[in-house]
């Protein structure tokens, strides 16, 4: 065992001891505790666990690296997440607390007055929470792969044992709790190879600053001195973008809006005591998540200039060891085209400089992992980057397994086929199901239809088709009635999981842009269901009988929180 493995396995092993510990302490004992934290959370450490349970694997593990493959079309996921949020805070979240019920499937089922509309909300609740659990769980893989130098699927194994301790024994109380300690090691982790890497390039303490600055020791700048490599190489330059105006556009909305659609961020906002509570934790999520994505693209282009540098025309014999590391868990894949004992990594351009055809494979989710030891930091800090990572997949996937757990024992059978259910049944199934997820979620993340981050904004796809507009309808306009509701859900998500399905499952070879509907790829298809869903949704609502009038107090009721208290 070298000493990054002994590192790696000390921190995380301390780590995991104070989240299981944690687990214990807040065991849950009611449904109230289970599902919502029995209301009894403070705004600010509500707002700690809501950012670590928003920035997700996808977010610690995968972004940095999408920034750093794409340059500026990474953007995407920066502005899409962050003003997602956003658009949580001020258009839904209140008025949702003010609802006050456990879940969104509950908010459509009173709201809609339909047990069918209900049903329907079930279902697209556990779709996305599943499609968003399977990249969490891939994410948790990586980690475990790297650092035991085990089979990416034998890490998921370990993953799902470990999730399933402290989400189904603790609940949402014991998630809570354990998710403010996460955040504080997942932005820790993330920071200080960040800091260290900064002042390596730039004699500056700050990444957000140091991103912008001139490198030490010259008067070229990091982006400029990462253009011109990316140039040299073939590849286009790292601040110019090569996605489509349309597509980009697609997809920000669709990262933005399914933001805002998710069932497992929502829920949070029931956890507080009231609903100024809601507004503040809001505000704390907000600040605590800007930390990381100011520092993503600061790192992204610190590991692109580092990737580029110690892979220019490297014999695999002179590869450092965290080269060999990587490939030997196959996240890295080096093809001797040419054979000329050679690697040789280039762009798409390279044919057009004379350049060699490009030889070299890297998966974006390792460029965060990798950073420290391309930089050649401490071995504690890579150690710590892995418990960063994994703090940051399991807390989203607690979070996930929580609303899954509670679509099936709350919403399903409780709801809808038995109401007479005890507590402690209910409880008992609760816990049943969140197991039962782990398997399914673990099963289907041995081969996931994409790389994390890739997969996590399926899942925002999915929620922004399905989720975005009877929520925002439900609020704001008394008109919208349960067929609309249940029209615009059935066809949000059919057309939007079908696109998604066809090109990433079915005919993966099809998968380019000449053949994607008007040039939207996969990722940014949920904009387009989100529109259908809305013309649905008002269509038929406009043609059906208008909701009674019981219904049209409750919006009034659910609109005025401020008037009518927490």
């Amino acid at each position: 065992m070298n000493e990054i493995q002994v590192w790696t396995l000390a921190i995380v092993f301390c780590t995991f001891l104070l989240y299981i510990g944690i687990a214990i302490w807040s065991r849950a004992s009611t449904t109230g505790e289970f599902y919502i934290a029995g209301k009894g959370v403070p705004a600010i450490s509500n707002g700690m666990a809501t950012a670590a349970d928003w920035m997700s694997a996808a977010s610690f593990i995968s972004m940095a690296g999408l920034i750093a493959f794409s340059g500026r079309d990474g953007a995407r996921y920066l502005m899409g997440w962050t003003g997602g949020y956003v658009l949580l805070a001020l258009l839904l979240a209140p008025y949702l607390r003010r609802f006050g019920k456990f879940t969104v499937p509950d908010f459509v089922g009173d709201r809609y007055y339909s047990t069918t509309a209900r049903l329907v909300a079930v279902l697209c609740a556990l779709f996305i929470s599943f499609t968003y659990v399977v990249g969490q769980m891939g994410g948790v893989g990586i980690v475990f792969a790297r650092f035991l130098e085990i089979e990416p699927w034998q890490g998921v194994v370990v993953g799902m044992f470990i999730v399933f301790f402290y989400a189904v024994l603790g609940g949402m109380k014991g998630i809570t709790y354990t998710q403010v300690a996460q955040y504080c090691v997942l932005i820790f982790a993330f920071m200080v190879p960040a800091i260290f890497i900064s002042i390596q390039f730039t004699g500056i303490p700050f990444p957000q600053l140091g991103f912008g600055a001139a490198l030490t020791g010259t008067e070229l700048g990091l982006l400029e001195k990462l253009d011109g490599l990316s140039e040299e190489l073939g590849f286009t330059r790292y601040t110019d973008g090569s996605l489509g105006t349309v597509d980009m556009v697609c997809i920000t909305a669709a990262l933005m809006l399914g933001t805002a659609g998710l069932p497992h961020v929502i829920v949070r906002f029931y956890t507080v005591k009231k609903v100024s509570d809601a507004r503040l934790s809001a505000f704390y999520a907000l600040l605590f998540i800007a930390i990381l994505y100011t520092t993503a693209p600061a790192v992204a282009a610190f590991a692109r200039t580092n990737l580029l540098d110690q892979t220019r025309d490297l014999a695999p014999e002179q590869a450092p060891d965290w080269f060999k590391t990587w490939e030997g868990i196959k996240l890295i894949q080096w093809e001797d085209k040419n054979e000329d004992g050679l690697i040789q990594y280039t762009g798409p351009h390279a044919a057009e400089l004379g350049l060699p055809e490009n030889e070299l494979t890297v998966s974006p989710d390792i460029m965060v992992l990798a950073n420290p030891e391309i930089a050649g930091l401490p071995d504690w800090v890579v150690g710590l980057v892995a418990a960063g990572a994994l703090a940051a997949a399991l807390s989203t996937a607690a979070g996930l397994l929580l609303v899954i757990s509670t679509a099936f024992a709350h919403d399903l059978v409780k709801k809808v086929f038995v109401p007479d259910l005890t507590e402690k049944t209910e409880l008992f199934l609760a816990r049943i199901g969140a197991g039962a997820a782990v398997i399914v979620a673990g099963w289907i993340s041995l081969d996931p239809p994409g790389f994390v981050g890739e997969v996590v904004a399926f899942a925002f796809g999915l929620a922004a088709a399905s989720f975005f507009p009877v929520i925002l309808l439900g609020i704001f306009w008394k008109r919208m009635n349960r067929e609309g509701a249940i029209a615009g859900m059935i066809t949000g998500i059919l057309f939007t999981g079908t696109y998604i399905i066809y090109f990433k499952i079915i005919a993966p070879e099809l998968n380019t842009t000449e053949n994607w509907w008007f040039g939207i790829s996969p990722e940014g298809i949920g904009t387009i269901g989100m529109l259908v869903n809305f013309t649905f949704a008002i269509l038929v609502s406009l043609i059906t009988p208008p909701p009674p009038k019981h219904i049209l107090k409750l919006v009034d009721r659910v609109r005025l929180p401020q008037t009518h208290g927490g």
